[in-house]
């Protein structure tokens, strides 16, 4: 198939006026100049296919489902917005419920239908739960960690845990030398533990500034630690909403070619307003918002990618080269995705169109 298009985002520049090949979903050669001979033709930006490294749920279903159909709905809303390869993140659960979920999850990690899972719990603070039911909270142990990374057949990618919980520190190390990311979050930690985290392995932040102390909480804190820190990567959920347009502006500044842009989605993302769950707990839906039933905290967003992209550009501010960055080629060097997060030849050819009014459209080659 030969893609021509106006504007290409190549080597973080936008070129005018290139042809691509692509076979089997596969960028066979990139060229200057048109083409008569053409399948598509595009008049927009061309970018990479967004990765999306923390996402719970969409089409008013979650990951942790039941049903393989209710799982492929998630699946289908996030490539509708952008996502070519994502985590599916589980949030806090019993143990047992965890186990059966990763085993449910695994059939679309093997066909590369998602690109693994990630765990955001149960190994979280309890002044930090967020929208995690607090009764489930455990601390983290090594066996119970290996248990579910065997469950999970090299598939777990991703897990999220509280520095500052008996034992995380040991198992943070075990994870970095086990090859699967460990991310510190949902946390209460002070500087000094989260660079002991980061000195054991830790190289992702879970939401930065959210369901831990804030940028303005000063110095001293887990906050102050990470943005400073160049061995971690900072998920930012943006919406306005989880972060205040001003202050993710900051964050971009301070943290150059470190921030990872992500959903967090619950389940009505790509959905409509309503009541909801989250694993046990109720979450009302008002005008996009997602906040728990019980005490108004933010549960999740109800974001896309391509949501999350726009936003970037037209409220933030930030460049479309900072921005691809954020929401492609950082996630995809974070899970180790050599053939994603940049149009390049031999990088997949699944790509998403910038048109001129704002809308992000998938290309699937």
């Amino acid at each position: 198939m030969i893609i021509s298009a106006a504007t290409v985002l190549i080597d973080q520049e936008l070129q005018k006026e290139v042809w691509l090949e692509i076979e089997d979903g596969v960028i066979r050669s990139i060229n200057s100049g048109t083409t008569p001979e053409y399948d598509l033709r595009y008049d927009g930006i061309l970018i990479p296919g967004f990765v999306d490294i923390h996402c719970h749920g969409g089409g008013g279903k979650y990951f942790g489902s039941l049903t393989d159909s209710e799982i492929a709905q998630v699946i289908s809303t996030h490539r509708a917005g952008g996502t070519v390869a994502g985590l599916a993140s589980l949030v806090t659960e019993p143990i047992e419920n965890l186990i059966s979920q990763i085993k449910r999850l695994v059939p679309f990690a093997q066909r590369n239908e998602i690109a693994g899972i990630h765990l955001e719990g149960p190994y979280l603070s309890h002044a930090r739960c967020g929208a995690h039911d607090p009764n489930l909270l455990r601390t983290p142990t090594i066996t119970e960690v290996e248990t579910l990374l065997n469950t999970g057949q090299g598939f777990i990618k991703m897990i999220t845990i509280a520095p500052e919980l008996d034992g995380a520190l040991g198992v943070i190390e075990y994870l970095a030398k086990s090859g699967v990311i460990a991310a510190i979050g949902h946390s209460q930690s002070d500087a000094l533990r989260a660079q002991m985290a980061i000195d054991h392995g830790a190289s992702v932040v879970t939401h930065f500034n959210n369901a831990m102390p804030k940028v303005l909480d000063g110095p001293g804190t887990m906050n102050s630690a990470v943005l400073n820190e160049l061995r971690v990567s900072l998920e930012l959920i943006l919406d306005g909403e989880h972060v205040a347009t001003g202050i993710a502006r900051e964050i971009f500044e301070a943290a150059p070619n470190r921030i990872v842009m992500i959903t967090d989605a619950m389940s009505a993302a790509g959905s409509i307003d309503g009541t909801y769950k989250i694993a046990n707990l109720e979450v009302n839906v008002k005008d996009g918002v997602a906040r728990l039933a019980s005490n108004g905290a933010l549960a999740g967003s109800t974001l896309t990618m391509a949501k999350a992209f726009n936003h970037a550009l037209n409220e933030i501010g930030i460049s479309i080269t900072e921005a691809v960055h954020a929401a492609s080629t950082l996630p995809a060097l974070i899970l180790g995705r050599s053939d994603l997060g940049e149009i390049a030849i031999g990088k997949s050819g699944y790509l998403n169109q910038l048109a001129k009014n704002g809308e992000i459209t998938p290309i699937k080659c």
